[in-house]
């Protein structure tokens, strides 16, 4: 499983065109239109830059709405060395409820096609739900040792969504992967150490023990994952 890491993009010098075309009558002589910039000078691009960094960043976290006007007092009173509105604690929880309730709304659907599909899934003869909500088959049952907390195991697995399209697998890969159980998401955590090696699972994972309501990477927030899960052996054992 990979860790997410934001990064701001790069600044770029923007050159913005306004071409206003005016329409002449038949016969007559078409004028040339002037071309006005919005962008003066280099200050003016950085700057327009940084506004294009800001917003792009926080649209990615799911953010659709905010108000210019007083994101645009929040830049001038900290270049002007006024006293905030708010001071900086109080901002950063304020910015982190209001990506929470866009990303909640933005994931709803989601979340409610999951919620359906783990009910009907539950029924089916051969699916197993645990304490936590986390759903799995026992598509092939090994003979091994099973994994603690604590061990480093070595897996091949294929991750699709519920309409069966794969977002990740490492077959393709040509290797399993080595990683720690208390390093993946908690339906992995959980389902490893029940899987004795030798062991492929075919694994429901509720987006509550997944990536959770957010987006990460091409998962849409609020997904329900399904893993086939294949322990081929705990390092060290």
């Amino acid at each position: 499983m990979k860790k997410v890491i934001f990064i701001l993009p790069a600044l770029f010098s923007l050159t913005m065109v306004h071409a206003q075309k005016t329409k002449q009558p038949a016969g007559k002589t078409v004028q040339k239109t002037k071309t006005v910039s919005l962008l003066k000078n280099l200050q003016d691009s950085a700057s327009y830059g940084i506004g294009i960094s800001v917003i792009n960043f926080y649209k990615q976290q799911g953010v659709s709405k905010v108000n210019s006007a007083m994101v645009a007092k929040a830049i001038d009173d900290i270049l002007k060395n006024k006293k905030l509105l708010i001071d900086q604690n109080t901002a950063n929880t304020a910015v982190m409820n209001y990506m929470n309730q866009q990303q909640a709304k933005k994931a709803k659907t989601t979340i409610e096609a999951g919620e359906a599909f783990l009910t009907a899934n539950k029924k089916r003869e051969g699916v197993i739900t645990t304490a936590s909500g986390l759903q799995y088959e026992i598509l092939k049952e090994g003979n091994g040792p099973k994994p603690t907390i604590n061990d480093t195991v070595i897996c091949h697995y294929r991750g699709t969504f519920t309409d069966g399209n794969v977002f990740d697998e490492s077959y393709s890969k040509g290797q399993p992967i080595e990683f720690a159980l208390t390093g993946v998401i908690k339906g992995w955590t959980e389902v490893l150490q029940l899987m004795p090696v030798g062991s492929k699972y075919k694994v429901y994972v509720p987006y509550q023990l997944g990536y959770g309501e957010r987006d990460f990477y091409s998962i849409p927030g609020g997904s329900v994952l399904i893993f086939e899960i294949e322990l081929l052996g705990i390092k060290g054992k």
